[in-house]
């Protein structure tokens, strides 16, 4: 949607092995490649981020694992939004459609993203979504059962509501400098296109 307005983009992508595998890494280079037929070529950029999620499942409590996992990806995809020249964020949420994506989740993720974050799907329900997913022919790869890595860390109870203070407490036994260094140095770039031979 957004690149029907004009925009070039890329694609992010969190990767947590051996918690994930490569089949995983598979389905979103096969759902660049799908999206390459209307944007042209796609700059994937697959961020290291298994240091991370075993640091804040070390150190924070549970309920508030979700939301610091995301706004580490938010602060670490704006580091490589500003390398790559981007001017903002992209994100596929839906308002209420699950834990972390209420408003006050939204807005406590939106905090550590130093780039604006548009979110084109934020107003759909779910059947819409599908439908959109249905006409650009994605649909069948997005359901592929190979895990994610917000799918493999999934607390039991997680904060619907967090507020900023509280997750910033949680948050501050991590060594953030250092892990968004690590896990921004680690980045791999690959560009994806119709005619790219895709294998594990």
């Amino acid at each position: 949607m957004m690149a029907k307005r004009g925009l070039e983009v890329m694609a992010i992508h969190f990767a947590s092995p051996p918690y994930t595998s490569e089949r995983a890494l598979l389905k979103v280079k096969m759902l660049c490649q799908k999206m390459s037929a209307y944007t042209g070529r796609v700059r994937l950029l697959v961020v290291p981020f298994t240091e991370i999620q075993q640091e804040i499942g070390e150190k924070c409590a549970e309920e508030y694992f979700t939301i610091i996992m995301r706004r580490l990806m938010m602060e670490i995809a704006s580091r490589l939004g500003a390398k790559y020249g981007c001017g903002a964020l992209i994100t596929g949420e839906s308002l209420g459609q699950v834990a972390s994506q209420t408003m006050q989740a939204i807005a406590c993720t939106d905090e550590a993203a130093a780039l604006p974050v548009f979110r084109p799907a934020i107003g759909m329900d779910k059947e819409e979504i599908v439908t959109i997913a249905r006409k650009i022919d994605t649909f069948q790869t997005s359901i592929l059962p190979y895990e994610d890595c917000c799918t493999v860390f999934t607390p039991r109870h997680p904060r619907t509501r967090p507020q900023l203070e509280l997750v910033a407490e949680a948050e501050s036994s991590l060594d953030r400098a250092r892990l968004i260094e690590a896990a921004v140095t680690g980045t791999e770039a690959v560009w994806i296109e119709e005619a790219t031979e895709l294998t594990i």
